[in-house]
């Protein structure tokens, strides 16, 4: 059983970085919350969260749920700010087990496959608290940054969260070997109403073709009939 520990940055009177009408605290929630439940269609693999509401914790709090469960990775989902833009991770810059980098090379790479035309910043290291008091791998990953406005258009883009979720799954899934579920495929989206009319749901717009290429894929992994119009 693989446990992974889900920290979502700030909470509660730490709102994290703030900028255009966004808040850093309610965007890392959001996709933890996302990351989890795209997990739960793994076998073998056991998902605990920091937090799962609007909450204040101390850094060292974070760290000592992750300790106490013995988990075999932790994630520190943070959003940037700071004039910049793209995506970044980091591990501790003291002394790290030859995983945690391993992890972090595979979990960055995947994200910036699923987030698209987005600006990579780079692996890095740095002596945050999350990353330097865990007995465990851990990796800190910055989502693109708050103050930036095209940033933050994407960031108010729930398909795009998705995409950030998604990329972080997957970052687990080859860094651990894990395997869907053979019951994971869910009911088919599709469903005839009392009017006898039939509705499609569409989920997601992309200018980059290898975008919706992808969510198609994953759709008809999940069992959904999915088209590229």
């Amino acid at each position: 059983m693989v446990r992974i520990v889900l920290d979502a940055g700030h909470g509660g009177t730490d709102s994290g970085a703030v900028g255009n009408g966004l808040r850093e605290k309610d965007l890392t929630l959001n996709i933890v919350k996302k990351i989890g439940n795209l997990l739960n269609d793994y076998e073998g693999v056991e998902v605990h969260y920091t937090r799962t509401d609007d909450r204040f914790l101390e850094l060292s709090e974070r760290a000592a749920i992750a300790n106490k469960l013995k988990a075999d990775l932790l994630i520190s989902v943070h959003i940037n700010a700071g004039g910049g833009t793209g995506f970044e991770s980091y591990v501790y810059n003291g002394n790290v087990s030859a995983a945690t980098v391993a992890y972090q090379n595979v979990i960055h790479a995947e994200i910036m496959k699923a987030i698209g035309n987005v600006k990579d910043r780079g692996k890095k290291r740095a002596d945050y608290a999350v990353l330097r008091l865990t007995n465990m791998p851990a990796i800190l990953t910055e989502n693109l940054f708050i103050d930036n406005a095209n940033d933050a258009a994407k960031l108010k883009s729930e398909q795009f969260l998705q995409q950030v979720a998604y990329g972080h799954v997957q970052g687990i899934v080859k860094a651990f070997g894990l395997k869907k579920k053979a019951n994971s495929t869910p009911s088919q989206p599709q469903q005839k109403s009392s009017d006898g009319k039939l509705y499609r749901v569409q989920v997601g717009a992309f200018s980059d073709r290898k975008n919706a290429e992808r969510l198609a894929e994953e759709l008809k992994k999940k069992g959904y009939p999915a088209i590229i119009v």
